[in-house]
């Protein structure tokens, strides 16, 4: 089993047939099951399993009439024009959806089935999804192993590990993959506070990138997440999710946030340096950074099961692997008190 995304494990295998159904995936920011693991810790916890923006965009105020009518077509309009200027990519090319897990969840249901691979260990809705759509899914260890399958779904930076694939890479396997009818399936969930390429400018057939909205903004309750793709298969994706997927607050309060590029230069500067902050905690308290992103680390620790344990006694709840119970994940702390919680049991 390995670590799947914020908060998710499964099995990096598919099911074989007649195996009966797959283990359900837990979900990182469970406070519910922290409390049962750790029923004596202090309240409120410090939930550091999650890889959200710790500080959160300052939602606009609202017009109270997003809560009373149907999002319109000019509001759609106005959400994927912010989107395309901030991704880099054309109007007809922006499918917004109530989050990107609805998006990993739909495209496999687009495709008849084929042999897809899973570049990993990563995000493990990825897998899962195609595997209930019906597909034959492999794990593989990086892209050149993914043989002759039809598509591929790679996570960039990846999670946990932040491992970034090189944008050549990439368009190599989308051109490979388009030449015989295929699909490269991009997350780029954790994309928007990275000194990183986005695959966004450059769509082509058989190309899709997922770009996460709460991750970034810190407003995962919103549900808005995006996918990217030529204008053909952007239609497909939208159709799919049918009319009004997107609430009229949501659309309002991204449209707003997209559109604010300082905020953005400046939350990407601030959490590169919160990561930064935590890199030292973690490595006073012995542990070896084994990768990350801006807005988690993940690290190895000598006994990184009893840290856990001290962790979650002290009421802070981070992600542990289960392959490997050495390590573990940390989000971001938001401000000096939580900055002090966690420093104290690291110290």
């Amino acid at each position: 089993m390995e670590e799947g995304g914020p908060g998710h494990l499964i099995s990096l295998s598919a099911d074989p047939a007649g195996a009966g159904p797959p283990a359900p995936i837990a979900h990182g920011g469970d406070l519910d099951a922290a409390r049962r693991l750790f029923p004596g810790a202090p309240e409120p916890w410090l939930d550091l399993s999650t890889g959200i923006n710790p500080v959160p965009y300052p939602c606009p105020p609202l017009e109270a009439s997003l809560f009373r009518r149907l999002p319109s077509g000019a509001d759609h309009a106005a959400l994927r024009a912010a989107a395309a200027a901030a991704y880099g990519c054309a109007p007809d090319a922006v499918v917004p959806a109530p989050g990107t897990q609805i998006l990993i969840e739909t495209i496999p249901r687009l495709l008849q089935p084929k042999r897809v691979a899973v570049v990993g260990p990563t995000y493990a809705e990825h897998q899962a999804a195609w595997i209930r759509g019906g597909h034959a899914v492999a794990a593989v260890p990086d892209l050149g192993a993914a043989g002759d399958a039809a598509v591929i779904v790679v996570v960039n930076p990846n999670n946990p590990d932040g491992l970034v694939h090189s944008v050549h890479d990439l368009f190599n396997a989308a051109e490979r993959l388009a030449a015989r009818g295929g699909f490269l399936v991009v997350d780029e969930a954790f994309a928007d506070l990275e000194p990183i390429r986005s695959l966004a400018p450059r769509l082509r057939p058989g190309l899709v990138v997922l770009r996460s909205f709460g991750k970034t903004y810190g407003l995962a309750g919103i549900r808005l997440g995006f996918a990217l793709a030529e204008a053909a298969l952007a239609d497909r994706i939208a159709a799919a999710l049918g009319p009004w997927a997107v609430s009229g607050p949501a659309l309002a309060i991204g449209r707003a946030a997209l559109a604010d590029a300082p905020w953005r230069r400046a939350a990407a500067a601030a959490r590169q340096a919160d990561a930064a902050r935590l890199d030292r905690l973690i490595a006073r308290a012995g542990g070896r950074v084994a990768g990350g992103t801006a807005l988690f680390r993940t690290a190895d620790f000598p006994n990184g099961i009893n840290l856990f344990r001290r962790l979650g006694e002290a009421g802070i709840y981070v992600r542990r692997f289960e392959s490997a119970p050495d390590r573990l994940r940390f989000g971001l702390p938001a401000d000096k008190a939580q900055w002090c919680r966690l420093s104290r049991i690291l110290r």
